[in-house]
């Protein structure tokens, strides 16, 4: 083993053990005193970039290192396709846009119009590109697409990204002094990021059927079409319903938010990434084709305890819409009215039942990663055969 390849493992062990802390101190300790010390120890006390000062640090060194790979990779095999170029110029504002996490502004609104560059910029705009990036590698391996299909329609993400991505951080300018327009134009141009994605995916299906070609690794294969089908419906469908200026002022901080939240970042990234890691143990463990049934009752019972959780939170939120804003005027009285409100808790039940769902699926899911492949070794050659 090269020093080069056990000093990525070590790095990736200190990342891993670095989230570890952070989950915890944030768990255990979640709050100080408005010190430096609990800045830099404890919590930012920013929503979403909560990481004290030394993981967001970190964040950014990981973010350097990843961007250093690719482009290094990209310059030593002297080979740019358009897949990676545009992973390359996507990684500039991906760094860039992180910084904000760090400036502590004293003035609110000021804070929140800057903040909101972060969070929205971040999720719809470098890492929806990135993800379009990671899917347009993974139908390649998985159904043999075209690069040009996929090229096409990852192009055609930047260009939407580039409008709408920009354009929908007006759905986020609420009571900071911003001008009402960019209420609409956020409303409407947020909605649009995720059409893309599903339509490359569907593209590559509708080629690999044309073609007749098959894929050897259906978890991931599933997981794709779960990633493309998730993230129009969380991010796209879910996400409208909330974006619309007339509707967000009773929904936004509801758990009608929470609802698109968990939807949203389980179909836009968290079913891409289990798409890739399918893959890469595929890959790894030198396997002609990944098959197995744990995967099954695992993709089965996160999808199905997500979709639970997800329209549990959808009706504990539209009681809290209706029930503390629309008729409670948001004071706090209509809030302990909404708290008590028989759909609302009979919804947080309901998401206590999907999610303990959930986590089972979990279960089974790091079981069948630690596991698939080397429960039941499967000949290349057979596979090949049959």
């Amino acid at each position: 083993m090269s020093w080069w390849e056990s000093g990525r493992r070590r790095f990736f062990y200190v990342f891993c053990a670095a989230v570890a802390v952070v989950a915890v101190v944030f768990i255990v300790v979640q709050y100080g005193s408005s010190s430096e010390t609990t800045l830099w120890l404890i919590n930012q006390g920013r929503k979403y970039v909560e990481a004290p000062r030394w993981a967001a640090i970190g964040v950014v060194v990981v973010m350097l290192v990843f961007a250093y790979n690719v482009i290094g990779t990209a310059y030593a095999t002297r080979r740019i396709t358009g897949i990676t170029a545009v992973l390359m110029i996507d990684l500039v504002p991906l760094v860039i846009l992180y910084l904000d996490a760090f400036p502590a502004i004293s003035n609110m609104s000021a804070d929140l119009f800057w903040w909101w560059w972060l969070v929205h910029l971040w999720v719809e705009a470098t890492w929806e590109v990135l993800i379009g990036c990671i899917m347009a590698w993974t139908l390649m391996q998985l159904l043999g697409t075209s690069r040009r299909i996929v090229e096409t329609w990852l192009y055609i993400e930047v260009a939407l990204v580039l409008g709408t991505g920009i354009l929908g951080l007006g759905h986020h300018y609420f009571w900071i002094g911003t001008p009402n327009y960019w209420l609409t134009i956020g409303g409407f141009f947020s909605a649009l990021e995720p059409l893309p994605l599903l339509g490359m995916v569907i593209h590559a299906i509708y080629d690999a059927g044309t073609h007749h070609m098959t894929t050897t690794n259906r978890p991931s294969f599933y997981w794709m079409m779960a990633e493309a089908f998730g993230n129009f419906l969380g991010g796209g469908v879910w996400g409208f319903m909330i974006t619309l200026p007339q509707v967000n002022l009773y929904a936004h901080g509801t758990q009608w938010t929470v609802s698109h939240g968990h939807f949203a970042f389980w179909g836009a990234y968290a079913c891409g990434v289990l798409s890739v890691i399918y893959l890469a143990i595929q890959k790894t463990r030198g396997l002609a084709h990944l098959e197995g049934t744990l995967w099954k009752w695992s993709f089965a019972a996160l999808n199905i305890g997500l979709v639970g959780m997800v329209g549990a939170l959808l009706v504990s939120g539209f009681a809290q819409a209706f029930v503390e804003r629309a008729i409670g005027g948001s004071t706090h009285e209509a809030f302990v009215a909404g708290q008590e409100n028989r759909w609302f808790i009979e919804g947080m039940v309901t998401r206590l039942v999907f999610g303990l769902m959930f986590a089972a699926g979990y279960v089974a899911l790091v079981w069948d990663l630690l596991t698939i492949g080397r429960r039941a070794p499967i000949l290349a050659a057979v596979e090949a055969a049959e």
